[in-house]
């Protein structure tokens, strides 16, 4: 199973969190998402069927910035 894992800046409430992982969630064929909210650290496990920019522009829709 594919895992994706990148960084995500601005990070800086709860509903920031809920906003983040509500638009990786929303994405078909996610298996599990863990996003730290203090570190901004992002790790997605899915299946083959979705790739990493397709996590990044849901993340990024939502108004948050995904950095290397």
């Amino acid at each position: 199973m594919p895992r994706t894992e990148f960084m995500i800046a601005d990070l800086k409430t709860d509903a920031d969190l809920r906003d983040v992982m509500n638009a990786i969630q929303d994405l078909p064929c996610i298996e599990h998402s863990e996003v730290a909210l203090d570190t901004g650290a992002a790790v997605i496990e899915h299946t083959a069927m979705l790739d990493e920019g397709d996590i990044r522009a849901a993340v990024e829709a939502a108004g948050y910035r995904v950095v290397d």
